[in-house]
Protein backbone atom coordinates (compact mmCIF):
# COMPACT_ATOMS: atom_id res chain seq x y z
CA UNK A 1 0.00 0.00 0.00
CA UNK A 2 1.58 3.41 -1.04
CA UNK A 3 1.07 6.27 1.24
CA UNK A 4 -1.51 9.49 0.41
CA UNK A 5 0.34 12.32 -1.01
CA UNK A 6 0.68 14.76 1.85
CA UNK A 7 -1.53 17.71 1.58
CA UNK A 8 0.54 21.24 1.13
CA UNK A 9 3.62 18.93 1.12
CA UNK A 10 5.75 21.72 0.37
CA UNK A 11 4.84 24.39 2.44
CA UNK A 12 4.96 21.71 5.37
CA UNK A 13 8.60 21.01 4.34
CA UNK A 14 9.86 24.75 4.28
CA UNK A 15 8.21 24.87 7.88
CA UNK A 16 10.68 22.26 9.37
CA UNK A 17 13.98 23.13 7.25
CA UNK A 18 15.53 24.02 10.09
CA UNK A 19 15.49 20.22 10.90
CA UNK A 20 16.06 18.59 7.10
CA UNK A 21 19.93 17.80 5.98
CA UNK A 22 19.21 18.19 2.21
CA UNK A 23 22.79 17.77 1.45
CA UNK A 24 24.26 15.52 3.62
CA UNK A 25 27.42 14.81 1.71
CA UNK A 26 28.79 18.39 2.73
CA UNK A 27 28.28 16.50 6.37
CA UNK A 28 30.53 14.18 6.03
CA UNK A 29 32.77 13.86 8.90
CA UNK A 30 31.22 17.10 10.69
CA UNK A 31 27.76 15.90 11.57
CA UNK A 32 29.08 16.47 15.68
CA UNK A 33 29.02 20.09 14.40
CA UNK A 34 25.08 19.80 14.61
CA UNK A 35 25.13 19.11 18.71
CA UNK A 36 28.61 19.25 19.82
CA UNK A 37 27.47 17.92 23.32
CA UNK A 38 26.60 15.03 22.41
CA UNK A 39 28.28 12.13 23.73
CA UNK A 40 27.10 9.78 20.78
CA UNK A 41 25.73 9.87 17.45
CA UNK A 42 23.12 7.40 16.47
CA UNK A 43 21.52 7.10 12.93
CA UNK A 44 18.19 5.30 12.06
CA UNK A 45 17.43 4.13 8.41
CA UNK A 46 14.23 4.36 7.22
CA UNK A 47 12.58 6.50 10.35
CA UNK A 48 9.11 6.54 8.65
CA UNK A 49 6.69 8.71 10.09
CA UNK A 50 8.98 9.18 13.40
CA UNK A 51 7.43 8.05 16.17
CA UNK A 52 10.22 5.83 17.37
CA UNK A 53 12.93 8.80 16.48
CA UNK A 54 11.24 11.50 18.44
CA UNK A 55 10.59 9.71 21.35
CA UNK A 56 14.31 8.26 21.44
CA UNK A 57 15.37 11.64 20.82
CA UNK A 58 13.57 13.11 23.48
CA UNK A 59 14.38 10.32 26.08
CA UNK A 60 18.23 11.00 25.13
CA UNK A 61 18.81 14.57 25.09
CA UNK A 62 22.63 14.26 25.30
CA UNK A 63 22.44 11.71 21.71
CA UNK A 64 22.87 12.89 18.30
CA UNK A 65 20.20 11.22 16.16
CA UNK A 66 19.70 11.44 12.37
CA UNK A 67 17.42 9.99 11.08
CA UNK A 68 17.32 8.89 7.08
CA UNK A 69 14.18 8.45 5.40
CA UNK A 70 13.48 9.04 1.24
CA UNK A 71 9.65 8.98 1.56
CA UNK A 72 8.82 12.62 1.55
CA UNK A 73 5.02 12.26 2.95
CA UNK A 74 6.50 10.02 5.58
CA UNK A 75 9.44 12.18 6.39
CA UNK A 76 7.59 15.10 7.05
CA UNK A 77 4.92 13.59 9.37
CA UNK A 78 8.33 12.76 11.60
CA UNK A 79 9.68 16.13 11.41
CA UNK A 80 6.68 17.50 12.34
CA UNK A 81 6.63 15.06 15.30
CA UNK A 82 9.70 16.38 16.54
CA UNK A 83 9.42 19.92 15.77
CA UNK A 84 6.05 20.16 18.16
CA UNK A 85 7.86 18.44 20.88
CA UNK A 86 10.94 21.19 20.47
CA UNK A 87 13.59 18.73 19.79
CA UNK A 88 17.06 19.77 19.28
CA UNK A 89 18.86 16.82 19.05
CA UNK A 90 17.71 15.02 16.12
CA UNK A 91 18.11 15.94 12.26
CA UNK A 92 16.92 14.23 9.29
CA UNK A 93 18.41 13.04 6.06
CA UNK A 94 16.88 13.00 2.52
CA UNK A 95 19.16 10.44 1.24
CA UNK A 96 19.69 6.23 0.90
CA UNK A 97 21.13 3.90 2.62
CA UNK A 98 23.33 2.60 -0.27
CA UNK A 99 25.12 5.82 -0.19
CA UNK A 100 25.76 5.59 3.56
CA UNK A 101 29.56 6.06 3.60
CA UNK A 102 29.27 9.42 0.80
CA UNK A 103 27.61 10.80 3.94
CA UNK A 104 29.50 9.10 7.25
CA UNK A 105 33.20 9.00 7.64
CA UNK A 106 34.40 5.61 9.19
CA UNK A 107 33.94 5.40 12.60
CA UNK A 108 31.51 8.29 12.99
CA UNK A 109 28.49 6.46 13.97
CA UNK A 110 28.07 4.70 17.16
CA UNK A 111 24.79 3.09 16.56
CA UNK A 112 22.55 2.27 14.07
CA UNK A 113 18.78 1.50 13.94
CA UNK A 114 16.75 -0.39 11.66
CA UNK A 115 13.45 -1.24 11.95
CA UNK A 116 10.75 -3.29 10.26
CA UNK A 117 12.45 -2.60 6.82
CA UNK A 118 11.18 -4.38 3.72
CA UNK A 119 11.78 -8.24 4.05
CA UNK A 120 12.22 -8.15 0.00
CA UNK A 121 10.83 -12.15 -0.03
CA UNK A 122 12.75 -14.20 -2.34
CA UNK A 123 16.47 -15.26 -3.23
CA UNK A 124 16.35 -13.15 -6.03
CA UNK A 125 15.46 -10.18 -3.98
CA UNK A 126 17.95 -10.98 -1.13
CA UNK A 127 20.52 -8.62 -2.03
CA UNK A 128 18.00 -5.55 -1.62
CA UNK A 129 17.67 -6.44 2.21
CA UNK A 130 19.12 -4.25 5.03
CA UNK A 131 20.76 -6.71 6.63
CA UNK A 132 22.10 -8.77 3.61
CA UNK A 133 26.01 -9.06 4.20
CA UNK A 134 26.68 -5.97 1.39
CA UNK A 135 24.41 -3.86 3.54
CA UNK A 136 25.79 -5.04 6.60
CA UNK A 137 29.63 -4.65 5.05
CA UNK A 138 28.58 -1.08 4.16
CA UNK A 139 27.71 -0.27 7.77
CA UNK A 140 30.89 -1.39 8.76
CA UNK A 141 32.18 1.76 7.11
CA UNK A 142 30.74 4.31 8.92
CA UNK A 143 30.25 2.52 12.73
CA UNK A 144 32.95 2.57 14.96
CA UNK A 145 34.18 -0.41 16.23
CA UNK A 146 32.39 -1.45 19.47
CA UNK A 147 29.44 -0.20 17.55
CA UNK A 148 26.13 -1.97 17.05
CA UNK A 149 23.43 -2.49 15.19
CA UNK A 150 19.82 -2.33 16.74
CA UNK A 151 17.51 -5.02 14.40
CA UNK A 152 14.05 -5.01 14.69
CA UNK A 153 11.27 -6.77 12.46
CA UNK A 154 8.28 -8.27 12.45
CA UNK A 155 9.00 -11.12 9.78
CA UNK A 156 10.13 -14.25 11.06
CA UNK A 157 11.63 -15.25 7.55
CA UNK A 158 13.46 -12.07 7.47
CA UNK A 159 14.73 -12.16 10.98
CA UNK A 160 16.43 -15.99 11.19
CA UNK A 161 18.20 -15.26 7.56
CA UNK A 162 19.25 -11.80 9.22
CA UNK A 163 20.99 -14.12 12.17
CA UNK A 164 23.08 -15.98 10.08
CA UNK A 165 24.00 -12.76 8.01
CA UNK A 166 25.28 -10.80 10.96
CA UNK A 167 27.95 -12.72 11.81
CA UNK A 168 29.76 -12.94 8.35
CA UNK A 169 30.18 -9.69 8.46
CA UNK A 170 32.12 -9.41 11.56
CA UNK A 171 28.71 -8.45 14.24
CA UNK A 172 28.79 -10.46 17.17
CA UNK A 173 25.12 -10.72 18.08
CA UNK A 174 23.21 -10.50 21.42
CA UNK A 175 19.81 -9.70 23.31
CA UNK A 176 18.23 -12.29 20.59
CA UNK A 177 14.59 -12.64 20.76
CA UNK A 178 11.79 -13.65 19.00
CA UNK A 179 8.86 -12.15 21.14
CA UNK A 180 10.19 -8.83 22.20
CA UNK A 181 7.19 -7.86 24.55
CA UNK A 182 5.82 -10.93 25.20
CA UNK A 183 6.24 -10.57 28.76
CA UNK A 184 5.42 -6.71 28.34
CA UNK A 185 5.90 -4.01 26.45
CA UNK A 186 10.02 -3.54 25.81
CA UNK A 187 11.48 -0.07 24.77
CA UNK A 188 9.90 2.64 21.97
CA UNK A 189 7.67 1.33 19.21
CA UNK A 190 6.87 2.34 16.06
CA UNK A 191 3.72 3.10 14.83
CA UNK A 192 3.93 -0.33 12.72
CA UNK A 193 5.32 -2.14 15.86
CA UNK A 194 2.29 -1.01 18.05
CA UNK A 195 -0.20 -2.30 15.00
CA UNK A 196 1.19 -5.41 14.79
CA UNK A 197 2.11 -5.92 18.53
CA UNK A 198 -2.07 -5.60 19.59
CA UNK A 199 -2.89 -7.81 16.55
CA UNK A 200 -0.39 -10.44 18.17
CA UNK A 201 1.93 -10.47 16.03
CA UNK A 202 5.28 -11.52 18.28
CA UNK A 203 8.56 -9.08 17.36
CA UNK A 204 12.04 -9.71 16.65
CA UNK A 205 14.75 -8.05 17.74
CA UNK A 206 18.75 -8.64 17.83
CA UNK A 207 21.70 -6.78 18.71
CA UNK A 208 24.61 -7.11 16.05
CA UNK A 209 28.03 -5.36 17.73
CA UNK A 210 30.68 -4.61 15.21
CA UNK A 211 33.87 -6.59 16.00
CA UNK A 212 37.41 -5.90 14.17
CA UNK A 213 38.39 -7.99 10.93
CA UNK A 214 41.57 -8.61 9.63
CA UNK A 215 41.30 -8.04 6.65
CA UNK A 216 38.47 -6.21 6.72
CA UNK A 217 35.81 -7.59 3.95
CA UNK A 218 36.24 -5.67 0.80
CA UNK A 219 33.05 -3.36 0.28
CA UNK A 220 31.18 -3.37 -3.33
CA UNK A 221 29.39 -0.33 -3.75
CA UNK A 222 25.45 -0.95 -3.70
CA UNK A 223 23.28 0.38 -6.60
CA UNK A 224 20.28 2.61 -5.73
CA UNK A 225 17.58 4.22 -5.11
CA UNK A 226 15.15 1.09 -4.44
CA UNK A 227 17.91 -0.87 -2.43
CA UNK A 228 16.39 0.97 0.51
CA UNK A 229 12.91 0.77 -0.31
CA UNK A 230 10.56 0.63 3.08
CA UNK A 231 7.26 -0.64 3.56
CA UNK A 232 5.30 2.63 2.54
CA UNK A 233 7.23 4.64 4.57
CA UNK A 234 4.57 3.46 7.84
CA UNK A 235 6.99 3.37 10.80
Amino acid sequence: MRMRKKANLDTRMERCAGLLISDPEGMRGRWRELFPQARQVRLEIGCGKGRFSAETARQNPDVLYLALERVPDAMIVAMERCQAQGLTNIFFIDGDAAALRSYFAPGEVDLLYINFCDPWPGLKHARRRLTHPQFLVLYRGVLKTGGEIHFKSDNRDLFEWSLFQFPKAGFALSEVTRDLHGAGCQGVMTDYEEKFHLQGVPINRCVGRMEAMDPEPEFVPIPGPDASRRRSGED
